[in-house]
């Protein structure tokens, strides 16, 4: 009787240390069970706010300028996700940032979650952009030859031929397979050659044929740069004089003056390229030289980020801000007016802050007294015309002053109808022109281009991220 109960203690023990390793085992499949329950639910999150974002890349796609998801209303659009048999499977929330000014980015953030984890939410925020004629350091309708003395860092497209004797360090595209190459690109007699050929470049970026580039399609976006300027920005009538001058200042703004004297230089251009007077080509009277102008105002670029001019402009200074210039008449068809490039226009900064666009219906102009070193930054456009400097050599000027400049450096990109050209040659040697040429490509011009300027194509994917 005296050992009666002595296995109960440790009996008791064993339990007790039974029950706690039970219990742990429990708790801890618990703990991965909950661990897998919210990685699924986590998934399922993300899957939905996912499935929000190509949603909505969907509507833009059927209605680009839409940013309030058809409702009219700033908000978040909350809508209701389902499987592919219909079967509803949780909600995403979307919060949609329409493009700044000068941009065609939009920002997607979708936020999901699931009806069985509905506690289990996951964010995405994505960026669309439509790209801009401004991707293209060259972009022309014409056949265009690149010298061996022309350096060109960034895209160049052709809807014609051409030719590459210069370096091009990024895509060289032409819209045809084949072109009849004539004295335009340094052929006599006419032959055909490749879309792109030449002794230049880095061969492996040559790629033809590529899609063509609809040049008419710019013809809208200056009826919309007009109104655009009536509501947004600078609208100039006819000056009732030769047309206006503008001087971009460091400080944000710039000046505008009406010119109301101009004398002529003589300058050849190549015959058949362009509207009125200037298609005709040859040696001919250039009224570039302003003689009397008067101040019509000073101008904040912030408060007027398009500036429209139905007349012909010179354009000058140091660019401050977001900026697009524009000269053309109504109908477009006969537009006759130009834009003068009168000296350097530079930018303050280089991070995207400071943008010029010209934008010309007809002709853009680099005038015979440019500084030695001329430097434009700045995207050009001549919708209908040609950017050119004329050649300036004895026997169309009868003097050669100012004729041959030291170089010419243009930060951004030319976009032109018939073919760009500045550099004039009896036989080897250059008798007007540039002795070094190097065209820059402005990375930010991709999908934050100079305000109101015409963008091609559809929406493209440019970040992700989870937040």
């Amino acid at each position: 009787m005296k050992n009666r109960g002595t296995i109960t203690p440790a009996l008791l023990v064993i339990t007790g240390s039974f029950l706690i390793v039970i219990y742990g085992l429990l708790y801890l499949l618990s703990l991965q069970l909950n661990y897998s329950n919210r990685q699924v639910g986590s998934e399922s999150a993300l899957n939905i706010a996912e499935a929000g974002v190509n949603y909505y890349r969907w509507h833009l796609a059927h209605d680009p300028g839409d940013f309030m998801d058809g409702t009219g209303a700033v908000g978040l659009y909350e809508h209701e996700y389902s499987d592919p048999q219909g079967k509803p499977m949780g909600k995403y929330s979307l919060e949609i940032t329409a493009p700044s000014l000068g941009s065609s980015i939009v920002t997607i953030s979708s936020t999901g979650w699931s009806y069985q984890y509905p506690k289990v939410k996951r964010k995405v925020t994505v960026q669309y952009g439509i790209p801009s004629f401004a991707r293209y350091t060259f972009l022309s309708n014409a056949s265009s030859w690149y010298g061996a003395g022309i350096t060109v860092n960034g895209l160049i497209h052709s809807n014609n031929g051409i030719r590459m004797d210069g370096t091009n360090t990024s895509l060289v595209t032409s819209a045809m397979d084949e072109y009849m190459c004539g004295s335009e690109t340094g052929c006599s007699p006419p032959t055909r050659k490749p879309g792109v050929w030449g002794a230049g470049g880095d061969q492996g970026l040559w790629q033809f044929p590529v899609p063509a580039i609809d040049f008419d399609s710019i013809s809208v976006d200056l009826t919309n740069m007009s109104d655009s300027a009536d509501t947004d920005g600078l609208h100039l009538g006819d000056s009732g004089a030769s047309g206006y001058h503008l001087t971009f200042l460091d400080n944000g703004t710039v000046q505008i003056r009406r010119v109301t004297g101009t004398n002529d230089i003589r300058g050849y251009s190549t015959p058949g390229e362009g509207l009125g007077a200037e298609g005709n080509g040859g040696c001919r009277r250039l009224y570039q030289l302003i003689t009397s102008e008067v101040l019509i105002g000073t101008y904040n670029i912030s408060d007027t980020p398009i500036i429209f001019a139905e007349d012909s402009l010179w354009v000058e200074g140091t660019v401050r801000g977001r900026v697009t210039v524009v000269s053309a008449t109504f109908p477009t068809q006969s537009s006759n007016v130009d834009i003068w490039v009168r000296g350097n226009i530079n930018y303050t900064a280089y991070d995207g802050s400071d943008v010029l666009g010209l934008v010309s219906q007809n002709n853009i102009f680099f005038v015979r007294d440019v500084p030695t070193d001329f430097r434009v930054d700045g995207i050009l456009m001549a919708q209908k015309g040609k950017i050119i400097r004329h050649g300036y050599y004895d026997s169309c000027t009868h003097s050669d002053t100012n004729s041959i400049r030291n170089s010419l450096t243009i930060n951004g990109g030319l976009i032109n109808y018939y073919k760009s050209y500045w550099n004039f040659y009896n036989g080897n040697n250059l008798v007007s022109g540039f002795t070094n040429r190097t065209i820059n490509y402005d990375t930010h011009l991709l999908y934050a281009p100079p305000p109101y300027f015409p963008t091609s194509g559809e929406y493209e994917f440019i970040s992700w991220k989870e937040e």
